[in-house]
This record gives C-alpha cells, sequence and structure tokens, in this order.
C-alpha cells in the first residue's frame, strides 16, 4: 500500500445477491484493481437493512441471478425454488437501493467485472493504485469441503438474530476483559 492510499479513506462498496451470484468473485477482483468493495451475505439475514450496517456504502451493486444458472454455479448444493423465493424477499430491501443491479445469468466473472468497473469509472469512485488486501470468502463462496451440510436449511432455520449476535459479542468481550484483568 502506497503512503498515499489508506483504505479507510476509499469509497466503501459493498455487493450484495443471491446466492451464486458471484459476491466473492466481483469482490475479489475489484480489490485487486484497489477499490475498497466487501460481499455481504444479506441473503441469509433476516435483517433487511444489513447491507447499510456496519459502514454505510458508498455505493450497493447488486447481483441477480436464476435459480438454473445457481444450480449450475453449485450443483453442490440442493437449490431449490422456494429458497430462491425466500432470498429474494430477504434483498429486496437492498435491490431496492442499490446503485447497480447486475444481471449475472448467463454472464461470465469478466463480464460481470467489466459491467461494474465501467459503472464505477462513470461514477468516478477513487481507488488505490494497487490492489487492496484480500478478504475471506463468504457464503457460497466457501468451498465444498467446507460446509457441513451442503442442503439449503429451511429458510426459518437461518435467521440472523442481532440478540444471539450480541450475546456472543458480549461473551467475547467479556473474557477478554477478564484475560486484561488477569494479566494485571
Amino acid at each position: 500500500m502506497s503512503a498515499q492510499t489508506d483504505p479507510a479513506d476509499l469509497p466503501l462498496i459493498k455487493v450484495v445477491g443471491i446466492s451464486a451470484g458471484g459476491k466473492s468473485t466481483l469482490v475479489r477482483a475489484l480489490r485487486q484493481r484497489g477499490y475498497q468493495a466487501r460481499p455481504v451475505s444479506q441473503e441469509h439475514s433476516n435483517v433487511p437493512t444489513l447491507w447499510e450496517q456496519f459502514d454505510r456504502p458508498r455505493l450497493l451493486l447488486y447481483l441477480d441471478i436464476d435459480l438454473e444458472t445457481q444450480r449450475a454455479r453449485r450443483p453442490d448444493v440442493t437449490w431449490n425454488k422456494e429458497w430462491l423465493v425466500e432470498e429474494r424477499e430477504r434483498l429486496a430491501h437492498a435491490r431496492d437501493h442499490a446503485d447497480l443491479i447486475i444481471d449475472a445469468r448467463h454472464q461470465s466473472p469478466e463480464a460481470v467485472l467489466q459491467i461494474a468497473l465501467t459503472f464505477l469509472q462513470n461514477k468516478q469512485i477513487r481507488h488505490a493504485p494497487e490492489p487492496l488486501p484480500p478478504i475471506a470468502p463468504t457464503g457460497s463462496a466457501l468451498p465444498p469441503k467446507a460446509a457441513t451440510n451442503t442442503s439449503v436449511p429451511a429458510p426459518e432455520a437461518t435467521t440472523d438474530d442481532p440478540k444471539r449476535r450480541s450475546n456472543r459479542t458480549q461473551r467475547r468481550r467479556q473474557k477478554r476483559a477478564e484475560k486484561r484483568k488477569d494479566k494485571t
């Protein structure tokens, strides 16, 4: 990273969309070109505004695919029409607020990247002259062996309960405080 470029000073671009839509692939390619891009697993959350939380993005990109494309990209997962409908409902708020919606059906990753880059260049979005560090893959971008269950869970089984998340965070903070206390 050059001395002039602080990633925190770059405009944040968040990428949301249907599972297996290419979010991690697009984010990786944008970061390689110096854009501060991050994926949001909005499709797995019952919190409609998840994409807005933890730093509001300057731009929101939405990747859309159909069931046929989903199955072709991830044949190891048992996608079904009901789950796709559920994901679309969970993504409705993000889609309504997206700055760019990319129909990624039948598009190569390179074609999707070109659409995004053209949009970002037209919007004159600043980026670093060098690649930004990669970030961990999320959702369906994880290798099949990393998943313990490769079938899509029932929609009600994938809730993103903020209360549970808050409890986990609270427990972690408590453990850190105890460790600091033990050191003194």
